[in-house]
């Protein structure tokens, strides 16, 4: 009458329970405990259920065809058991999640031979506490100050540089929003 039943639980609980973060251990162990819990009610009971004697019945029951119909039923009762069909569509998530997981790892590893060059630059450069302002010039032309080619005024920014076009400056600070919280909201 009953379909495939389970006698102990498929999910390997140590292999889990090293994947559940720390945080979540409470949450874990319910889980475990409602899991364990339920098998253990459905190992309670037979795995078959009971046979009727229904020739007793019929000699006990006055209405005609009331045990017949009765056992009809009992005997045409199926307890439903759901397919399994969510199988495939973990498989699926599985399969796309570990090419996923791939690429990151790829990607990861191109930003780390990436950094690794940067941090190579790095540790090439003397330490600026011992540079010179030549030595910064060298290693950064495009931040040093240059007063041989590009002679600049104290205080060495483009405002306050001779020549500077300060109406192409109020334009831009017109174009621009002043309050950034205003920005958003408009």
């Amino acid at each position: 009458m009953a379909a495939k039943r389970l006698a102990q639980t498929t999910i390997n609980w140590t292999a889990f329970a090293e994947r559940v973060p720390e945080n979540q251990k409470l949450y874990f162990l319910a889980l475990r405990g409602k899991t364990d819990g339920y098998l253990r009610r459905v190992n309670a009971n037979p795995a078959e259920p009971p046979k009727l004697d229904f020739s007793a019945y019929k000699n006990k029951v006055p209405v005609a065809g009331l045990v017949e119909s009765l056992q009809k039923q009992y005997e045409a009762f199926k307890v439903p058991y759901p397919s399994e069909n969510v199988t495939p569509k973990i498989n699926e998530e599985e399969q796309r999640s570990a090419k996923e997981v791939q690429e990151f790892i790829v990607g990861s590893n191109q930003r780390i031979k990436e950094y690794q060059q940067r941090l190579a630059k790095w540790d090439s450069i003397m330490p600026y506490e011992q540079m010179t302002m030549e030595d910064f010039y060298e290693a950064h032309p495009e931040l040093a100050i240059d007063p041989i080619n590009k002679p600049t005024l104290w205080p060495h920014d483009p405002q306050s540089q001779p020549g500077y076009d300060w109406d192409a400056h109020e334009k831009r600070a017109l174009e621009e929003p002043e309050d950034p919280k205003k920005a958003i909201k408009a």
